[in-house]
């Protein structure tokens, strides 16, 4: 077994370079587990298979599992069950299976290997047996440009359930490897590959650098026998364990007890900052400590080098309000969807911060809405905001709001970038059950807003995304 910072010495020990190619498998590799059987539990929820492809896929399943029979005959009967169906809609239906399962099954580790194949230079492509609809969300999300996969035939924009080429299985898919590094200029003798699976031995001898990628029982013992590397990634959380159950309401309600006490306290003393200081000070720490979650922050000290300002995080999860409270800790508040204030878990912290809800259905509102903030800027009060304006499925930025880049240049304050690498990983974006770890963030250099214009306010949205999206591209340190 090697261990994965000894993969990326050889990642980096590599020709530099296009010459150099990094092809990936999907299915075990990329992803834990299956998209098929994602495809195959949604068309079941949706009554959307018939008893008789049910049984030869079923029979189909077989002869692959037991008998050693390539995929072919399983994934045509997928493909004729989708004659007549129109590719824009089933690309919209990989979107959706992307967003709600198969995101939580990127191996996160998996996108510091990709970094450190970019980082070098290296050409870096997907093969798969699977189709573009399980396929290309993954490829986006990880920002792999090319794929090679299993197209089903499309003819009209529509489907005629017959595939346009054999399945990317064993020698098929080392032959499009094979196929894609002479148009690329890539040598194969330098080139990686990454699979889990014994299938994949064509592709995997067909270059210079066969890496075994969470192996099957199959391919571990040929990596030992060849002398491959062997790495096995750490599985992305799955289930809600007892443990975690318990250990996350516990959480929920040391918060809330610490935020209703926070409020009495204001209401004492008539002075509700000092209460939320207090309360800022230590609830983020005693709910985490519960959770077993720990923090490991880098570039502390730019949470104090310039106050008031507008710390800007990019959000995965309900994780994110503890982190974002344990790095800032004390004279914030923040700025939220207009839905947290019904939130049962959110509504102590939002009283006791004195929140600014905005309802972003309406630009108007949300833009009146945003003056409080500017008038507790102008205080000394910082902001906690989320550009994002809403939960990713996974580290990958999404598109950039403008309403806290106003916030700034209207108060004349800096904005503080917050990168939260793996918060997701811990808490599912949909989850309310927080798992142990370790998060690491990232706390970037203020940046200045003296002299911006809205005129150009694109072009610094721009520049201030490209700063959380590099820094999430290197990864944690």
């Amino acid at each position: 077994m090697t261990d994965l910072r000894s993969l990326h010495d050889a990642i980096a020990a590599a020709p530099p370079g296009p010459g150099t190619l990094a092809a990936f498998d999907l299915d075990g590799t990329l992803i834990s587990g299956y998209s098929a059987s994602v495809v195959y539990r949604d068309r079941l929820r949706r009554f959307d298979i018939s008893v008789a492809e049910l049984l030869r896929t079923t029979g189909a399943a077989m002869e692959t599992r037991f008998r050693g029979a390539d995929v072919s005959g399983l994934m045509r009967i997928g493909v004729q069950s989708l004659a007549g169906r129109m590719e824009d809609e089933m690309q919209e239906w990989g979107q959706r299976l992307f967003r709600q399962e198969i995101a939580r099954m990127i191996y996160s580790e998996v996108r510091g290997l990709l970094a450190a194949h970019r980082h070098a230079g290296h050409q870096v492509v997907m093969a798969t047996s699977a189709t573009p609809y399980q396929a290309q969300s993954v490829a986006e999300d990880l920002a792999i440009e090319d794929v090679l996969c299993t197209r089903p035939e499309v003819l009209d924009g529509m489907l005629t359930g017959q595939l346009a080429s054999p399945p990317l299985w064993g020698p098929a898919k080392a032959e499009a490897v094979r196929t894609y590094a002479e148009q690329h200029g890539a040598d194969l003798k330098s080139s990686f590959a990454y699979s889990n699976g014994a299938e994949d031995l064509p592709m995997l001898t067909s270059v210079g650098h066969p890496v075994a990628l969470n192996p099957d029982r199959k391919l571990a013992a040929t990596a030992r026998q060849n002398g491959w590397p062997s790495v096995n990634l750490r599985p992305p959380q799955s289930g809600n364990d007892p443990v975690s159950i318990a250990r996350t309401t516990t959480a929920i309600g040391a918060l809330m007890g610490a935020a209703a006490f926070g409020v009495s306290a204001g209401l004492v003393t008539r002075n509700r900052q000092t209460a939320a200081n207090l309360v800022g000070s230590f609830g983020p720490d005693i709910a985490l400590a519960i959770c077993g979650i720990g923090l490991r922050v880098s570039g502390k000290e730019n949470a104090e080098a310039a106050r008031p300002a507008v710390f800007m995080f990019n959000h995965q999860s309900s994780l994110d309000m503890l982190v974002v409270g344990s790095v800032i800790r004390h004279d914030v508040t923040g700025v939220a969807k207009k839905e947290a204030a019904r939130d049962p878990r959110f509504l102590p912290v939002g009283a006791l911060l004195d929140v600014a809800y905005i309802d972003r259905s309406d630009s108007a509102k949300a833009r009146a809405a945003l003056q409080p903030a500017v008038e507790k800027l102008h205080s000394g009060i910082s902001i906690a905001i989320a550009p994002e304006g809403t939960r990713t499925p996974t580290p990958r930025l999404g598109k950039f709001k403008k309403g806290g880049f106003h916030l700034a240049i209207s108060a004349g304050v800096p904005i503080v970038p917050i990168v939260i690498h793996n918060a997701g990983e811990l808490m599912w974006r949909n989850s309310l059950v927080a798992h142990a770890g370790t998060v690491y963030v990232d706390v970037l250099e203020p940046v200045p807003t003296d002299g911006w214009d809205t005129s150009d306010l694109d072009k610094h949205v721009e520049e201030v995304r490209s700063l959380f999206d590099e820094c999430l591209h290197g990864g944690h340190r």
